[in-house]
């Protein structure tokens, strides 16, 4: 037990056991109303900075998102200011003006923070035009490294097995231009990619999408029909092994599609729904940090309202509960991925539904536009079929007829 602030922290044990049934304890542990946590501070400010990891790299428990940041440097030197040091972004994101932002708002500041970046990898690339994307990324922050290159949005092992992402790391390295390497993934197949990297010793890091949608202990206690208590996801199970193998996590869509709706009235006793969501993230050893899409100084304020949390407080089971009785059938888990082989048209669901999230929770439909223009099968299949093959594919009863419908009619 570490104590700093008035905070009391449970420090995990980097090198102990953690199987499937010791994070089903934990997680049944934190949902009960439990011990008392960190009181709130006079200004919200980072709380704590966790190890990624076996990189060293001591990181901010909650990071800043930049996916819509476009100019706004005051923001990016707001999060410096309450002790933020994690700052992802990916030359996708807002076509490479996120990354101009950020290298304008660290500049002199680059010592302080850890700075990662992101790119979409097709299979065939050769390391030269990987490296040449690297370089693109480092020009626009102006930088001569950054700390983690991720190849970006991972949904296919193949984008994994390309004999050439090695070879390419592995140079990167050697010059100096990047540090470590990691691998993000939000979609389909996610698991199948967590562990194909895992397996082959690719990756550093994992940026992979992580809520309480995926805790079995949640639904436990807020859903009456047991079939679905039964249902394990794959995701933590996952997420555990690359804890136990020195693999840093930080875990995003931590909201579950959360981050532009109106969720004040889920809000108890002070505490934000976002908090909750957090704390129930941080509350989990698999993860090491999160990040999130910080749009305005309010929201970074807010959001390091749950820093230095390592257990839920006692209404956040409530809050949680609320929100998931109304959004939850809107809503992928992630890594489970039990839908993808239901449509006979190649429709990969999850990333369908994915855009969809862009559109509708996050406020961003150029982005869900550009997005589904680049699944390689979309969902205009789906306005034909009958929606017999998927209508019962997905275990926790999202309507995957409708859901594919409405996106296919809103981004077609």
């Amino acid at each position: 037990m570490c104590e700093s602030a008035g905070y009391a922290f449970d420090m995990a044990d980097p090198d102990g056991d953690f199987d499937r049934r010791e994070f089903l304890r934990r997680s049944a542990a934190a949902g009960v109303a439990l011990a008392a946590a960190p009181a709130l501070a006079e200004e919200p400010r980072v709380r704590r900075y966790a190890t990624l990891g076996k990189t060293g790299l001591r990181v901010s428990d909650i990071g800043f998102g930049s996916f819509p940041l476009d100019g706004d440097e005051r923001l990016v030197h707001r999060a410096l200011d309450r002790g933020i040091n994690y700052f992802d972004t990916a030359e996708s994101y807002m076509d490479g003006r996120s990354e101009e932002t950020l290298g304008r708002a660290l500049r002199g500041k680059r010592k302080e923070v850890v700075l990662v970046s992101k790119a979409q990898l097709p299979p065939g690339m050769r390391a030269t035009e990987m490296m040449h994307r690297l370089e693109g990324s480092l020009h626009r922050l102006q930088t001569d490294h950054l700390d983690i290159y991720f190849s970006h949005a991972v949904n296919d092992p193949k984008r994994l097995s390309n004999p050439e992402w090695p070879e390419f790391t592995a140079r990167a390295k050697d010059q100096g231009k990047i540090r470590f390497v990691g691998m993000s993934g939000h979609g389909g197949r996610l698991v199948k990619c967590l562990e194909y990297a895992m397996a082959n010793d690719l990756v550093d890091v994992f940026l992979t999408a992580f809520n309480f949608g995926q805790d079995p202990a949640f639904y436990a206690r807020i859903v009456e029909r047991l079939d679905l208590v039964a249902l394990q996801p794959k995701l933590p199970e996952a997420l555990a092994r690359a804890k136990k193998k020195g693999i840093g996590v930080v875990a995003m869509k931590t909201l579950r599609g959360a981050a532009n709706n109106d969720v004040s009235r889920f809000q108890r006793d002070g505490a934000t729904f976002n908090q909750a969501a957090f704390r129930w993230v941080l509350s989990h050893d698999v993860v090491d940090s999160l990040i999130v899409t910080m749009e305005t100084p309010a929201q970074v304020d807010e959001y390091l309202g749950a820093s230095g949390w390592t257990r839920t407080a006692a209404t956040d089971g409530a809050v949680l509960a609320r929100y998931e009785a109304r959004e939850g059938g809107k809503q992928c888990r992630y890594g489970c991925d039990d839908c993808v082989a239901s449509c006979p048209a190649g429709v990969v669901i999850p990333e369908v539904l994915r855009t969809r999230m862009y559109a509708e929770d996050y406020g961003h439909p150029k982005i869900a536009k550009r997005e589904y223009r680049a699944l390689e099968v979309d969902a205009s299949a789906c306005a034909s079929c009958s929606g017999e093959p998927c209508a019962a594919a997905c275990p926790h009863g999202i309507s995957i007829p409708e859901l594919t419908k409405h996106t296919g009619r809103l981004l077609g």
